[in-house]
């Protein structure tokens, strides 16, 4: 926003953004989003962080018909209109990359016994629900065990125990950062050895996979919707360019490589789109409607053949995705793009 204010703002306006701490606690979330509605009178919300704060305001942003755009969470609810009309997402929702998962499992290890590591709240159990339709009628059979835990835990080492004990040959890790990380060390200090089955958002390398060890997070799988900036793959690639160049002069302090400033980039990017869309109308109700008639929008940081798409009846953002090995020290493409169409979703 800095940068576009610097080069005169959109359609002659300056952007003031206000960004408050919830610190990932429900009722802060519903303090701050008061605080910003009722005291700051702001547009809307855009790119806020988060499943479970956002869960918490969400009724009461809809009630007052402010837009709460581009959600920095998964949770399947924010593609439904009918659900939450003002509420849109920037992120892979978890039903497509459960559906893109399990296709993958089905395909490669049809035989899996799984044990799936879950956060207990919404975020946890989403990911867990969408899996387990996405396996159909073979979820009975291949998932022996679910472990969760909270986030106020210090540890998810008994989780790791209680799954490996339970026999089973692939771990689901459904976590967050700091504690993909606990568990992806855990795993390799009981010398155990299954098939770990990471979400896209646990494997940043900067934030998880190196703080758990890089070695010990060698052949984990997962899928990839975004660039890895970091990756030679994409050394000359325009798009990262453009990023690691804006990031160099206006967020100096920032680290570049980090999974979670390139989704920040690519939501404010698409920020940005919908403002301009707004033209002069910049009510509420405009900025709902530009946002949620998006198609087929390319962002400098997402893979070739992915595009954002909103339209009134649906909020699925992004459809495709490609599956993705670490190597023990970068994410090495497994296959094609898969689209949820072609794996057995909308």
């Amino acid at each position: 926003m800095n940068k576009i204010n610097a080069e005169g703002g959109i359609n002659g306006r300056k952007i003031k953004m206000i960004s408050l701490d919830d610190g990932y606690s429900p009722p802060k979330a519903v303090e701050r989003t008061r605080e910003l509605v009722e005291k700051d009178n702001v547009l809307g919300l855009f790119a806020s962080v988060g499943t479970t704060p956002n869960v918490a305001v969400a009724k009461y942003l809809n009630e007052k018909k402010v837009p709460q755009l581009l959600i920095s969470s998964g949770a399947p609810r924010w593609g439904d209109p009918k659900q939450n009309k003002w509420s849109t997402a920037f992120y892979i929702l978890q039903t497509t990359e459960a559906q893109i998962l399990a296709k993958y499992l089905l395909s490669t290890k049809s035989t899996a016994k799984i044990g799936v590591l879950y956060q207990n709240d919404e975020y946890g159990k989403g990911y867990l629900n969408a899996f387990r339709d996405a396996l159909g009628d073979k979820a009975k059979t291949m998932i022996v065990q679910t472990s969760a835990y909270d986030m106020t835990e210090p540890t998810v080492d008994s989780q790791i125990i209680q799954l490996k004990n339970s026999g089973a040959d692939t771990v689901f890790n459904v976590t967050t950062a700091k504690f993909a990380a606990q568990a992806i060390r855990k795993i390799a200090e009981l010398n155990w050895k299954p098939l770990l089955l990471s979400i896209n958002a646990v494997t940043s390398i900067e934030t998880v996979l190196k703080p758990a060890g890089l070695e010990n997070s060698k052949d984990i799988i997962s899928l990839q919707f975004m660039k890895n900036p970091g990756d030679a793959e994409w050394a000359n690639d325009p798009g990262v360019m453009e990023y690691l160049s804006f990031m160099k002069q206006w967020a100096p302090n920032e680290n570049a490589l980090d999974y979670s400033a390139g989704v920040s980039y690519g939501a404010s990017k698409l920020t940005e789109i919908i403002l301009r869309n707004c033209g002069n109308d910049l009510s509420r109700e405009n900025v709902l409607k530009q946002a949620t008639n998006l198609k087929n929008v390319e962002l400098p940081l997402l893979l070739p053949g992915v595009t954002a798409n909103y339209s009134p009846d649906d909020y699925t953002p992004i459809r495709k995705a490609r599956m993705v090995k670490f190597d023990g020290a970068k994410w090495v493409t497994i296959g094609d793009l898969v689209s949820i169409d072609s794996a057995g979703g909308k």
